[in-house]
């Protein structure tokens, strides 16, 4: 049975897609089958594996409106042991087509169960908002991964997430948990990282991994070649911080 675990946090620019796309291929690099579902209208998941977002005839979208079955929109080994449910621009509109729709939190979950038993992980990359495409990934998921940017604000509106977090167990998906707090962008030249690790540390009782995502440039790269970190740039620090996330998640 696949582990599912949503990428998420309203702050836009904290690492959500970066660590969506590169924890994914670093578990496959692990010999792990894996299933990306791209859940942010933005599509840059799926830019980020080399696909063309914009010529996609079945995405996301067409799978929550009932358009296209799971098997239909699912890309198969865009990567070795990697495969991709992809998202584009049309997705935003989701959110108003629902509208009325009787139990439309539970749209994506009741899809991904035909599928679970293929995959050891799927990895849900969610919206930068706490809207019902948010709310779907966290009913489906087992758990949620939340990126922190090392910066000034890092706490502020992770109080809202959990507090989602917790009202989605408690009335939808009751054994949803937080998996773990996963620093990003971490500069250990810089003080303010290191005092930003120290106050979240102190703030929090969830789980934090030992891993933290440093700044790097070929991390920043990588999306704009359509490949993740470990094809990229194998050797850069990058890539070996998301391979130890990965070795961590594994024996969680």
């Amino acid at each position: 049975m696949g582990r599912v675990i949503a990428i998420a946090n309203q702050k836009g620019g904290v690492g959500k897609t970066t660590t969506t796309i590169n924890l994914s291929a670093a578990l496959a690099a692990k010999n792990k089958n894996v299933l990306v579902i791209d859940m942010d209208p933005q599509g840059n998941t799926t830019s980020g594996f080399g696909i063309d977002k914009n010529n996609l005839d079945d995405t996301v979208y067409e799978l929550i409106l009932g358009e296209c079955s799971v098997q239909e929109c699912l890309l198969k080994n865009v990567i070795d042991r990697v495969s991709v449910i992809p998202s584009n621009v049309n997705l935003a509109a989701a959110e108003i087509e629902l509208i009325g729709v009787e139990k439309k939190e539970y749209i994506l979950k009741n899809e991904v169960d035909w599928v679970k038993d293929q995959f050891d992980f799927i990895i849900i990359d969610c919206p930068p908002s706490l809207s019902m495409l948010t709310v779907n990934a966290m009913t489906t998921a087992d758990s949620v991964l939340v990126p922190i940017q090392c910066e000034y604000y890092a706490l502020e509106g992770l109080s809202q997430l959990i507090h989602t977090v917790n009202l989605v167990r408690e009335r939808l998906n009751p054994v949803l948990d937080i998996e773990g707090i996963l620093f990003t962008m971490y500069d250990a030249r810089t003080n303010l990282s290191m005092q930003v690790v120290e106050n979240v540390k102190s703030h929090l009782t969830q789980r934090i991994y030992h891993t933290m995502i440093p700044r790097n440039i070929r991390l920043a790269e990588a999306p704009s070649y359509g490949m993740p970190i470990n094809l990229y740039d194998p050797k850069s620090a990058g890539a070996e911080s998301y391979l130890a996330l990965a070795e961590e998640i594994i024996n969680r």
